[in-house]
């Protein structure tokens, strides 16, 4: 999973185009997409895409509503019978929630599905919070997707970003503590979008940094985005290169620490080789 496109769910030729866009996952999205009086015709739409999609690839999840919103229960009794591979859990206030969805998508999920969820975990304070005092794991997830949007009118920020584009403090650490909470968890780390989708250049800024601190995936707004996120998510020749030297130099010795090029490589570096091979090999 490197790339994730929201498409809205009230238009049927989008989800449709959507397909083709190279995504990895796409997202339905039935939540700030779609207009409250038109939330059961988007549902309709959904459902019917979803009951026509083909093949594994790519893979499908719902942004529902909201758990304690008016709408959530109608949004996952319509959609779970059409097998989403997953839904998308928004404005969470905790680990909790997941056992609270979990519940809810047992009710009406068909036997043998095994639907997994991801949540965006930086929508609220309290679930921001929670990132560091609470473990988020549980079977059913798969990622923990930050934003800082949401956040911001919920603290009241005028902005999220400084004069140079860079997140600033309070935004920063929201990003930081969904990415410690997922690699607790054993899940994905998904970066939050870059809306200035005609900003290609500040797009492959933002995905490298965030590839840099250890991020595997990052939210689109965009078909536009889809290219940019799998290309800069995917390793290069030179780390898969990289990364067979320092397997092949682990497979030769028998102790946990190796050599190559003077530089001396142990357990962290070999964890980082084959996470860079697995990454390559999922291509």
């Amino acid at each position: 999973m490197r790339s994730l496109l929201f498409v809205p769910g009230h238009s049927a030729k989008m989800m449709a185009k959507a397909a083709a866009s190279g995504a990895d996952v796409i997202i339905f999205d039935l939540e700030d997409a779609v207009h409250p009086d038109s939330k059961p015709a988007a549902r309709r739409l959904v459902t019917e895409a979803l009951a026509n999609g083909t093949g594994k690839v790519p893979a499908c999840y719902v942004r529902v509503n909201a758990l304690d919103s008016p709408w959530c229960a109608d949004d996952v009794e319509a959609v779970m019978p059409a097998r989403p591979h997953g839904i998308m859990l928004p404005k969470a206030q905790g680990p909790e929630d997941l056992h609270r969805l979990d519940t809810l998508m047992a009710r009406w999920e068909p036997e043998g599905a095994t639907t997994k969820i991801i949540t965006v975990c930086t929508e609220t304070p309290a679930a921001t919070l929670s990132l560091a005092a609470k473990s988020w794991a549980h079977a059913r997830l798969a990622g923990l997707l930050w934003g800082g949007e949401d956040l911001s009118a919920a603290v009241g920020a005028t902005t999220n970003r400084d004069e140079d584009g860079r997140y600033t403090a309070p935004f920063a650490l929201a990003r930081s503590l969904c990415l410690f909470a997922a690699r607790a968890a054993g899940v994905v780390p998904i970066d939050a979008v870059y809306t200035d989708f005609r900003d290609s250049n500040g797009l492959s800024r933002e995905i490298d940094a965030a590839r840099r601190d250890g991020f595997s995936a990052k939210a689109a707004i965009h078909p536009s985005q889809v290219e940019i996120i799998n290309r800069c998510f995917t390793p290069t020749e030179v780390e898969r290169r990289w990364a067979e030297r320092v397997l092949a130099a682990f497979d030769a010795s028998d102790s946990g620490v190796v050599q190559i090029d003077g530089v001396m490589m142990d357990a962290p570096h070999r964890a980082q080789a084959l996470r860079i091979m697995a990454a390559f090999e999922r291509r």
